[in-house]
């Protein structure tokens, strides 16, 4: 039996009239049927009252990593995280996935972990080995964000790396009370490419068998979206973001950073002319240790810490960001220590310190210089974060991480 698994607290009449009329058109999602387009194509739903807490950056140090890489000062392959940031916050360092079966220490799973603050035992829809499309049954924390508050759908935005499409659709849930009318939005390589080439077949003037060929590579992609809703996503701020991205960068994809450092672009980028409320930024590259060459590991660690350094410093620099904004830095799991193994450094494996993690917290409202050596859990971190945004994460089943309240 679970542990974390509460009963969930009863919802006002009014809130739960109010979700289950706005809710209704999601139930079908979880049916896998296509919303009508009256429906889906509404971005934003109007609350009763306006946002104006901090704002809320996640930096996923994902791939995952292992502490003694990151936030041990003698080891650590990421110095900006270890020795300046973690001062100026509460630091968790002992942070821990849950030891359950059904439970893995995978990307996907932690992710949703972060985002829903309950473990689930998730399989991917279309029953692929190691697959990731997974849908959750209980809401993100963008999810309770957009329902509580007036905040446009592109203010809420999750930034996604190239190889992980399986996670591009973690942006609602299929709960009946939330779902897509809460959503957030994606920037990623994938949804770039899919604008690109609507923008290329709507101004085609080649032969018709290379438009053929477009056509076929956008419906490829597209279909990728098992839940078929991307098209509905397409909102005129996220198409005016990819064609000034299109204009600076071009076309041929030779120009933009990639990897992990196209995610902090995205992310910077975002931050100046999207100002979003709150930002998942999904780091991942520290994953192609799986290829065998340890320092494919810690070489994405430095550049995961990089970018963090980069999108601080870009708050600090942003009006709309500075000294109103919280980061939470974890990462989506840990990584297995038998050095006996072919290939270093797997998380599939399920050992101790594959599910042992960290968290960092800083910003207004936030403890200074604090570290935390009692164990917690990663499912703590969505009641957290609602707190601090004053939403009630009522299908959260991990505390609230007290210990980083100022």
């Amino acid at each position: 039996m679970n542990k974390f698994n509460i009963s969930a607290q009863p919802i006002d009449r009014r809130r739960f009239l109010k979700g289950a009329l706005i809710g209704a058109g999601a139930i079908s999602l979880g049916n896998r049927l296509s919303l009508p387009n009256s429906i889906a194509s509404e971005a934003s739903i109007v609350t009763t009252r306006p946002y104006n807490g901090p704002n809320i950056i996640i930096i996923r140090f994902g791939g995952g990593v292992r502490r003694p890489e990151t936030i041990d000062p003698d080891h650590t392959y990421s110095p900006f995280l270890c020795k300046e940031l973690a001062p100026k916050g509460t630091l968790f360092k002992n942070m821990e996935i849950i030891s359950q079966e059904g439970i893995e220490t995978s990307h996907g799973e932690g992710t949703l972990n972060i985002l829903t603050g309950k473990y689930d035992n998730y399989k991917d829809v279309g029953g692929k080995f190691l697959g990731a499309r997974f849908e959750s049954k209980v809401p993100t924390v963008f999810e309770y964000l957009r329902k509580e508050y007036e905040i446009p759908e592109y203010q809420t935005l999750i930034i996604n790396g190239e190889d992980r499409t399986d996670e591009e659709f973690y942006t609602f849930s299929n709960h009946h009370l939330f779902g897509l009318r809460y959503r957030s939005t994606v920037l990623s390589l994938y949804r770039f490419k899919t604008h690109l080439l609507r923008r290329q077949i709507s101004n085609w003037k080649g032969p018709v068998e290379n438009l053929n060929e477009k056509k076929q590579e956008l419906k490829n992609l597209e279909e990728l979206d098992h839940r078929d809703v991307e098209r509905s996503a397409r909102t005129p701020e996220i198409e005016a973001f990819w064609e000034r991205w299109r204009q600076y960068y071009g076309e041929s994809g030779l120009v933009n950073p990639r990897g992990d450092r196209l995610l902090t672009e995205l992310a910077i980028r975002a931050m100046r002319e999207l100002k979003p409320k709150m930002m998942m930024v999904n780091y991942q590259d520290s994953d192609y240790v799986h290829w065998g060459n340890i320092t494919h590991y810690t070489r994405a660690i430095a550049i995961m810490d990089e970018g963090l350094q980069r999108i601080v410093r870009a708050a600090e620099a942003n009006e709309e960001y500075h000294n109103n904004t919280i980061f939470v830095v974890v990462p989506d799991c840990g990584r297995d220590d038998n050095r006996f193994v072919a290939v270093p450094c797997q998380h599939h494996f399920g050992s101790k310190s594959a599910h042992e993690i960290f968290a960092l917290l800083l910003g207004p409202g936030i403890a200074q210089g604090q570290v935390v050596d009692k164990k917690v859990d990663q499912i703590s971190v969505a009641p957290t974060i609602g707190r601090l945004m004053g939403v009630k994460t009522e299908f959260s089943e991990g505390p609230v991480l007290e210990q980083a309240l100022a």
